[in-house]
């Protein structure tokens, strides 16, 4: 039977108004059989999102199956709200990376802070505090006015939600590029602790038992966001404003407590945050996981609109809502529990055992489906493959060395590109130091928070070159995953485990497909060698603005454990007379350096190469020297290069400077960008043992000078005051920001 004013199922199929929801005609008549009839408007909204790329992957399964996903410290994989990992001592960490890429290029604010929030639900969903977020931000050139604003109002968004609820922003990169002019990238990652017993899963066991809906009530905000998030951005895309979500954290706050609450309770069964495609996915899911099906009431359900149909009930993505199943007779406990925190716990719905879900609105049937049709039963699409004719035309390139007539010059343009250049102007905007557990603040290798009641310590990054993925998508793979952990290491860590957020293109076009493709061959390959299982992630496909993709960006989320907080290590050195080192070996490599870039404005020819076995090698030889107690800093060598990375870890300390000897051609000792490289600092003393664990090359010294000076041979090629470095590289992006405004 049929809502009021709602087309009927033939109307839906002679007009073709499935089509606006997102499905196919072969999807849609793939719902037909599966129904064996035809859906009525409601049942088609809930096929629409649940097979959406957002929430089914469709097009990306094939890719996924590709990643380890297991290991000996893995006690939850992908499939549930987070990943976990066990640290030990009976405690895990939670972990999980998501995108909000296409709510934050219409609405910005809304569209980060609110990314914030879900990922954030995600986490206490499997019964963690969340105790650190961090992200991953790309825009296009700061040229623009409307990446300005884009920027800036994204940074807001996320730190309005982050300081709101008081959880620490800790860690991020932001990146610029052309190609993300039109597209931002918003990736929010939220990092938690929890005990082994206290796991939860979103799951809905129990024939009989009662579901129930707790938090914020149900608005028209965020209707078919899962649509929206799996289609290209174009010229009507701001058409679709009312799409994005509106929150709230301090309702979040409430919420985010009395579900830590509620998970003592052994009234509980299962806990799932309602994300995307909101009530729709959290009821079908729990149901589907467990094998069972749900009865829901609609006329029960919050709402904060009157008049709303059952069709916009279950597809809002209103925020700050959490469905729960308990165990039936306790529900006046629940509801006691959640009106101590001031919000709503309403039963709205049964646990049955018939794999159904059925919706019944003003006293009729207005959806019965399978659960596991709109959960599990997607189309799964192998989409064609082709590799673009620039990379054969890239991959036939020789590489040349960039000519440069100053290196001090040089150096400092480099240290004032945006993507180089300090992120103090956004994360000063972010309270990173809330709840007094972060060791190592944003601005080193990775940030690290201390594990209250131990010794332990977790260290935590967000990192991906998309440049080296858009030249050579295996190899930049490999070196994503390899440089999460290089950073991981460099701060006292043993690397655990990865959250991916993979995105890309539009998956309909071969290229972008192959670019999705090869990049998941490589970090499949470097997470293995390196043991670094994917526990979890996000795809975010469709990435385009008027048919032009952005670089394809797997971003990788990884956090490791430090076993002793002796062991924790920054990237600034540390004292005068302090030995420097440099593990690796140099090549000239420049495809997709920011030298590159500084001298043509584009990029192109090959990525850096990279041996994960090489890289394996030195990490270990890295993390024994710091557990030894051997190592003053430790900082891995990335964007520019050695030059770079010398003066960042300088500019804790504008008094010391560093006198370092290179050998053979200087552009490519000063700012090629090969891989697998660390620099080092050991005190004196420490030196024989540190040589005899550490294949590394002893390069300079630490002075008091308070200038870098750079020789090759008896050549000063360098020399600059830290203060000048600094200041340039300090002060580029609020200069951009200020006299573009």
């Amino acid at each position: 039977m049929l809502l009021k004013l709602e087309p009927n199922p033939e109307q839906i199929k002679a007009e073709k108004l499935y089509q606006q929801m997102g499905l196919s005609d072969e999807e849609f008549s793939m719902v037909e059989n599966i129904l064996g009839r035809t859906p009525n408007y409601t049942e088609t909204g809930l096929f629409s999102v649940m097979w959406s790329e957002h929430c089914s992957y469709k097009n990306s399964k094939p890719v996924l199956k590709k990643f380890p996903i297991s290991g000996p410290k893995v006690l939850q994989g992908p499939g549930e709200g987070a990943g976990i990992v066990d640290i030990g001592d009976n405690q895990a960490v939670v972990f999980k990376i998501e995108s909000h890429n296409h709510p934050s290029a219409i609405e910005p604010y809304q569209g980060a802070a609110t990314g914030v929030g879900g990922i954030i639900r995600d986490v206490f969903s499997m019964g963690a505090r969340p105790i650190a977020m961090l992200n991953s931000l790309r825009f296009g050139e700061l040229d623009s006015a409307r990446v300005r604003y884009l920027f800036k109002e994204v940074v807001a968004g996320i730190a309005g939600y982050g300081n709101c609820i008081g959880i620490p922003t800790v860690g991020g990169e932001v990146q610029f590029d052309p190609c993300y002019e039109g597209n931002p990238l918003v990736n929010a990652m939220c990092v938690g602790l929890i005990d082994h017993k206290d796991i939860k899963k979103g799951q809905a066991h129990g024939v009989g038992n009662t579901v129930m809906y707790v938090g914020a009530k149900t608005g028209r905000d965020g209707i078919h966001g899962a649509t929206f998030a799996s289609e290209e951005l174009n010229e009507q895309s701001d058409e679709k404003r009312p799409a994005v979500q509106v929150g709230d954290p301090f309702m979040e706050k409430l919420l985010l407590e009395a579900c830590l609450e509620l998970i003592h309770s052994d009234a509980l069964v299962g806990i799932q945050d309602m994300g995307a495609a909101g009530l729709t996915s959290s009821s079908a899911e729990m149901a589907s996981k467990a094998g069972m099906g749900l009865e829901m009431n609609l006329d029960l359900v919050p709402q904060r609109e009157t008049g709303m149909t059952a069709y916009e009930m279950m597809l809002s993505e209103s925020q700050e809502r959490m469905l729960i199943v308990v165990k039936k007779g306790r529900e006046q406990e629940i509801v006691d529990l959640f009106k101590k925190y001031d919000l709503e716990a309403v039963a709205v719905g049964t646990v049955t055992d018939d794999k159904m879900l059925r919706l019944v609105h003003q006293g009729e049937i207005v959806a019965d489906v399978p659960v596991d049709a709109l959960a599990e039963d997607a189309p799964v699409y192998h989409k064609p493959s082709m590799q673009p004719a620039y990379f054969a035309e890239f991959q036939s390139m020789e590489e040349t060395i960039p000519q440069i007539t100053d290196a001090k010059e040089t150096l400092l343009n480099i240290l004032s590109q945006p993507t180089v250049a300090s992120k103090e102007w956004v994360y000063e905007q972010y309270d990173y130091m809330v709840r007094t557990n972060t060791v190592v603040s944003p601005g080193s290798d990775a940030s690290v928070l201390r594990i209250r009641g131990t010794r332990k310590a977790l260290a935590m990054t967000v990192d991906c070159n998309s440049r080296y993925v858009y030249l050579d998508p295996e190899t930049g793979g490999k070196i994503a995953i390899a440089e999460a952990a290089r950073n991981i290491v460099c701060s006292g860590a043993e690397p655990l485990a990865v959250t991916d957020c993979l995105n890309y293109g539009s998956p309909e076009k071969p290229e972008v497909f192959w670019q999705l493709e090869k990049s998941a061959d490589g970090m499949s390959e470097a997470c293995r060698v390196l043991e670094t299982p994917v526990i979890g992630g996000n795809v975010s496909l469709y990435n385009e603005t008027s048919g032009t993709a952005v670089y394809p960006t797997p971003v990788i989320g990884m956090v490791g454990l430090v076993s002793d907080l002796d062991h924790i290590t920054t990237q600034h050195f540390k004292q005068n007379g302090d030995l420097i080192y440099l593990l690796g070996e140099t090549k000239a490599e420049f495809g997709g350096s920011e030298l590159q870039k500084l001298l043509n404005g584009k990029i192109f020819g090959k990525s850096p190469e990279l041996d994960v076995e090489v890289e394996k090698k030195r990490q270990n030889q890295v993390l024994t020297a710091i557990r030894a107690g051997l190592v003053q800093s430790a900082h891995d060598l990335s964007e520019g290069g050695l030059a770079v990375a010398l003066s960042e870890s300088l500019f804790a300390n504008e008094h010391l400077g560093a006198e370092v000897i290179i050998n053979g051609d200087s552009v490519s000792a000063l700012f090629s960008e090969t891989q697998s490289r660390f620099l080092l600092t050991v005190k004196k003393e420490h030196q024989a043992e540190f040589e005899r664990l550490v294949e590394a090359k002893y390069i300079g010294t630490v002075t008091e000078s308070g200038a870098l000076t750079i020789q090759n041979e008896s050549e000063t090629i360098l020399k600059a005051q830290v203060e000048e470095l600094k200041a340039a590289w300090k002060g580029a992006i609020p200069c951009l920001l200020k006299s573009k405004a």
